[in-house]
């Protein structure tokens, strides 16, 4: 016989497996499928996160509460100073009493972050921006004050030298310190769950009602000066605060635009001369 053919496979067909009667045929045996490969030169983005949920003190409580204490602490409270219903407290311990408030409320949340109550790190990243717009802060005001109420340029350095002296000494601490810490650091931290957005358009909707409550504040001294003066501070402040998280920034630059007030006239119209 001739080897080569031996070594050629029969095409005849082999006897079928038949599986015992009233058995079913199990099904074939599949074999683990190959995972599928990518195709070249497209980019695999991943499945966005789903948002992170609130965890502050804060996010415990009612909607209803928080908005309710909102009102009561930035709304009601100017009004009733506005319309001398305070019982003989003036603006500045009204402030304080505030602060305290919402100092406690922080320090008693273990979620809250205390480093943001100070914080100086960004100040060397944040330093130049912040020369460049009180540079561009003081021409613009020196110059409508200069047109508009001449009287007052520098009155009061002129006027009370030694008063002055003593507003720009105390004022950071006795006014800009409680201020960034109620209509920033604590604002942001206690009212951050009622904005269920966006973490971008989130930031955005706290800078603009942080800015319009530093505004609505300025009711208290009863013109309309100094809110309109407030309300580009207060944005001013409120994003950098975002942008930081530094109460220690923002506080820096309240009291030069503050100071700036003051010495160039227009304190006439926060209860100075």
């Amino acid at each position: 016989m001739d080897p080569r053919r031996s070594a050629q496979p029969d095409p005849r067909p082999g006897p079928k497996l038949v599986p015992p009667s009233g058995q079913p045929t199990p099904p074939p045996a599949i074999s683990p499928a190959a995972p599928a490969r990518r195709p070249g030169r497209v980019l695999q983005f991943p499945a966005p996160p789903a948002p992170a949920a609130d965890t502050n003190a804060a996010a415990a409580q009612p909607r209803t509460w928080l908005l309710l204490e909102f009102g009561l602490l930035y709304v009601a409270g100017p009004l009733a100073l506005c319309l001398r219903l305070t019982d003989g407290l003036n603006a500045l311990e009204m402030l304080w009493l505030l602060a305290g408030f919402c100092l406690t409320l922080l320090l008693t949340d273990p979620t809250f972050d205390r480093r943001q109550l100070w914080n100086p790190a960004p100040l060397r990243r944040q330093l130049p921006q912040i020369l460049g717009l009180f540079a561009a802060g003081v021409a613009m005001l020196t110059a409508l004050v200069h047109a508009y109420a001449p009287r007052l340029l520098f009155g009061l350095p002129r006027r009370a030298p030694l008063l002055w002296s003593l507003i720009l000494i105390s004022y950071p601490v006795v006014s800009v310190a409680p201020q960034t810490l109620v209509y920033r650091v604590f604002l942001f931290h206690r009212y951050r769950p009622l904005l269920r957005m966006a973490p971008n358009r989130r930031a955005v909707v706290l800078i603009v009602i942080s800015g319009l409550a530093f505004c609505f504040s300025h009711i208290v001294f009863r013109n309309w000066v100094a809110p309109a003066l407030t309300l580009p501070g207060g944005l001013l402040f409120a994003t950098r605060y975002h942008n930081t998280r530094s109460g220690y920034v923002s506080s820096l630059e309240h009291t030069l635009y503050g100071c700036f007030l003051f010495t160039v006239g227009l304190g006439h119209y926060f209860g100075m001369m």
